[in-house]
This record gives C-alpha cells, structure tokens and sequence, in this order.
C-alpha cells in the first residue's frame, strides 16, 4: 500500500478567465430587437453614466481639471482580444442554452394606478392591459349566475373549471374527481354535467368524440347520421374513406358529404377561443434593399435608445479631490461598464453588419430572384468569410430575422443542406418550396404521391428520393396523398 504523502507541484496551464464584461458583450451579440431595447433600457435606468441622445456631444474636460482613472481603458479591451476568437476557447457550453432564457419581451406597462382617472377609464385601461378574459374566468362567471346549483354540486364544477386544459377538455375521471373533492361520485357527474352545458359548446369533454358529440346534440343533432359518424368512423373520415363510411351506415356517399360539412363546422378545442394571447410582431434586425445593382444593409435601430456617456457625471468623477474612496470606486466601476457596454454594443452591429453583408453576397441570386435560386449554405462558409469563429455566427444569427423584397425571414433560413442537381448543389429550402408548389397546383381528385413528385422534381435536374420528399412534405405540414384526395 502506497503511503500518503504531501508534495508541491508547479504545473503550466493555458485557461480563459471570462469576466462579466466579456460576457455581456456575448450575450449582447445574441439578443433580438426586443430584447435588446429591454436591456438597453435597463441600462439607463441602472448606470447613471448612460443618457440618452447618441454621440457624446459633452464639452471637453477642463485642462487643468485631473482626468478620472477609468479614461485608461482596462487591459482586455475588445479590439485586443476578438469576440470571435475567445468564443472559439471552449465557451459555447456556457452559452449553448442561453438562446432563450424566458424574460418578459413586452414593452413596458403603462401606469394604471395614474391619478384623475375616473372609474370607466380605469376599468377600460385595466382591460386593455390584462388582456381577453380566461376560459376559467367565462365559465366561473357562468356558475355564478346559474340558479338552484347546491354549494356542493358548485364546489365541484369549480375544481372541474380549474382542471381543464387548454383545449377545454378535462383530462381527470370521475373517480379522480371524486377523490379530490371528497364528493360522491354522482355529484361529480352532476357537477361534470353542468360544466358541459356552459358556452363554449364542447367545453368539459374527455376526448374528442365526446366534444364533437356534444356540440351535435347542442344543435339538435343527437342521433343523426353526424353523430354515428363521430362515434364510429373518424378515422374513416381522416383517410377519406367515404363509400366506406355510406356503405356502413346504409347511405349514400352525398349523405355522408353533407354530414361531414356539418362536422366541419364544429370546434374541436373549445378553449383555445379564450386562450389565444395577442399577436406578436416580429421586428427585423436587418432591412435589406436593392439600390441599382447593389445592395443596401441597413441595421435598424428603432426602439432602440441612442446611448452616450453622461458629461455630467464625467466632470463630477474628474474632481477626485471632493469624493471619498467609496464614491469614487462607484463612480469608476460605472463609468467602465457604460464604456464596455457602448464598446459590446458597437462590436454586435460591425458583427451583425458584416455577417448579413456575407449572407448577401453567397445569396445574391435569392434577393435579385426568388426562393428557387437559394443556394446551400453553412456556417463555415460565412465564418470563413468574414474571419470569424463559427459560434459567433451562429449567435449573431439567432433569433434574428432579416427584412427584404422577399418578405421576411430568419437568418437562419439562409443556412440550409443541399442536394445534387446538374447545375450543381441546389438548397434543400428551394426543393422544399418546389414541393409546396407542385402540391399547391395538383388535382385534388387525384393528388400526387410522393413517388410522383419525386420523379417531377428529379426531371428538373434535382435528385430527390422519395423518402426525401416525405420527410420535406411533412416539415412543411403537408398531409399525406389519401388525405388530400377528394371526391366528386
């Protein structure tokens, strides 16, 4: 047994030390437009070093007036050390799950507590900012309002009313319920009773059949030839198997037509009504323009703050002599990090600039036509380009979008695999969009396969297989041929 034994070692090891301003400037790299105006506002409210209005246009300190200690840069300044190149140093683990880190991307909330309002203007404000009502607060109201329901049937039908998903449907039995309320298990189907008969029609189902079936008997249908088929041949129905459906049922496939157009009708998540949140616009990072033969890269910065050193505060750090240490520690500690923050700020649009100018140029042929020219494409290529490492290009490019004559797109839209054509790699988005159109224009009475359309495309000098073709219709959300097949 080797004994224990305590020994000093000297070892030499190269290893990256990435302080808080460096990571700032990483992170800024990554944000969106949104998130990016939320940080910067939360830097003027923090740093009192920052202000508002661009350029710093403060008058020149006096001469004779000592220069505060944060005029010398500190030692690691971005322009010595590349962003590129300290991502490149094992960093990525760090910053890999950081794309999304959850924060609220709304805009500030207006002040509603603001005084001389009156009570109208207060309830309006108050429903402009809290948004639609909940499904859980239109059915609450409901049981509020219905008469004869005993405080224990009620009890219930609230736990019924919490539990629901977003869809509306309730994923606990009645024994499950049972359990939870302490109730007897004919309260439950009382209360569960009640639910379903509030607005909207369908709300409180199992399953779908259930929420389908209970709509059709809300309309009077309750054993029409509607409800058999929602209770026996949906799958039928999702495969299009009409004369199956009329011959199972004893009637005719216009029968079952007319049946299915009144199923069509009906609502199968009754909760997303009240579920669905406010549009949210995407603003582009980049607009792109044609100007003659050229392009136009314009970074756009609205909404975003035009941030510059406060002169004031500049003058007060250079008086040394009338702060004490504490104070002028604050002082210098704020006045770097409004120089980092201005310094990451610049360096995220040179690097956005420049990343969008490489887009452009591997992509001319997309912006001077259309989708079909788009060209193969990875990050390498573009790192290469610019003489960047490829983690930094991929987070310039996250969550970013970028404005042209197309229409708007995420910078990641540009990054695709290729496949072999004749006239050499064509871009899996272009055989995607082929595929789009060829299935946009076929007969819907005789839908192509997948084998079909890959002999079409393979025709026009692109390669495709049929498993291929399968795996891009179902990206683009493209049912199967027997499920786009109508009848007469």
């Amino acid at each position: 047994m080797a004994a224990l034994e305590h020994r000093l070692e000297v070892k030499m090891m190269q290893k990256l030390i990435l302080t808080p301003q460096l990571q700032q400037a990483i992170r800024l790299l990554q944000l969106p437009q949104l998130e990016l105006s939320q940080t910067l506002s939360n830097e003027l409210v923090e740093n009192p070093f920052l202000e508002e209005g661009g350029l710093d246009e403060a008058e020149p300190l006096d001469e004779r007036t000592e220069q505060p200690e944060s005029e010398s840069f500190p030692a690691q300044d971005l322009a010595e050390t590349p962003l590129d190149r300290m991502v490149g140093f094992g960093v990525d683990e760090y910053f890999d799950t950081r794309s999304y880190d959850g924060r609220d991307l709304g805009y500030f909330t207006p002040d509603v507590h603001a005084t001389n309002l009156t009570p109208e203007q207060y309830a309006d404000q108050s429903v402009s900012l809290t948004g639609a009502e909940s499904l859980n607060e239109h059915l609450t109201w409901q049981l509020r309002l219905k008469h004869g329901v005993g405080p224990e049937v009620g009890q219930v039908a609230e736990l019924v009313i919490g539990n629901l998903d977003e869809r509306g449907y309730l994923p606990m039995t009645d024994a499950e319920l049972a359990e939870a309320a302490e109730a007897d298990e004919a309260v439950v189907r009382e209360a569960v009773s009640l639910v379903q008969s509030f607005d909207p029609t369908g709300v409180g189902a199992r399953d779908l059949i259930e929420c389908l079936v209970l709509q059709l008997v809300a309309l009077d249908l309750g054993g029409s030839l509607a409800e058999k088929i929602v209770r026996e041949s949906l799958p039928d129905v999702e495969r299009r198997r009409y004369p199956q459906i009329a011959s199972q049922f004893g009637v005719t496939v216009e029968d079952v037509k007319v049946a299915l157009k009144v199923i069509e009708g009906l609502n199968p998540r009754p909760g997303r009504l009240f579920n669905e949140s406010d549009t949210i616009y995407i603003k582009p990072d980049v607009f792109v323009t044609r100007d003659g033969d050229e392009f136009r890269i314009v970074l756009n910065e609205e909404g975003l703050p035009p941030l510059r050193i406060n002169s004031y505060y500049r003058r007060i750090l250079a008086q040394r002599n009338s702060l004490d240490k504490e104070e002028r520690e604050y002082l210098n500690e704020r006045l770097k990090s409004a120089q980092w923050l201005l310094k990451s700020l610049d360096h995220r649009n040179r690097t956005l600039y420049r990343v969008t100018e490489s887009i452009v140029r591997h992509q001319r042929e997309f912006f001077e036509k259309n989708v079909s020219a788009l060209k193969p494409l990875n990050l390498r290529d573009v790192a290469d380009d610019v003489e960047m490492h490829e983690s930094t290009i991929s987070r310039a490019t996250s969550n970013k979008y970028l404005s042209c004559a197309h229409g708007l797109y995420s910078f990641r839209y540009f990054f695709s695999s290729g496949l072999q054509g004749v006239n050499g790699a064509v871009s899996s988005e272009s055989v995607k969009d082929t595929i789009r159109r060829i299935v946009s224009e076929e007969n819907a009475l005789k839908p192509l396969s997948d084998q079909k359309i890959s002999n079409m495309i393979s025709r026009s000098g692109v390669q495709v297989a049929r498993r291929t073709v399968a795996k891009y219709r179902e990206e683009l959300n493209i049912p199967p041929v027997s499920m786009r097949r109508q009848t007469d």
